[in-house]
């Protein structure tokens, strides 16, 4: 059984209390300073005043930058499938059939 841990993280001026696996503290920690930078790069940049129209930008840039992963993933996976057709299809005459 994994130890939990209370902790409380800052996000938008809000502080939310968590109870969590201490495993998980590091990557929050760092997923929350990440969203705190990201709205102050869209603060400065754009004249938002609402921290909910900001809170949504920066749930689309991540969202985003997950999906452009899964697609670049996708693409260097279906890479390496046609890479490793090519080398069987080389190397299939070499085989020894029984």
């Amino acid at each position: 059984m994994s130890e939990k841990l209370k902790i409380k993280l800052s996000i938008g001026n809000r502080a939310y209390p968590l109870t969590i696996d201490a495993s998980q503290e590091e990557g929050l920690r760092k997923a929350a300073k990440n969203i705190e930078v990201m709205i102050k790069q869209f603060e400065k940049s754009y004249s938002v005043r609402d921290k909910q129209d900001v809170l949504a930008m920066c749930a689309l840039q991540f969202a985003a930058q997950v999906e452009q992963k899964n697609i670049n993933k996708d693409q260097v996976d279906q890479h390496v499938v046609d890479k490793l057709n090519m080398l069987n299809n080389i190397l299939e005459p070499y085989t020894v059939s029984s």
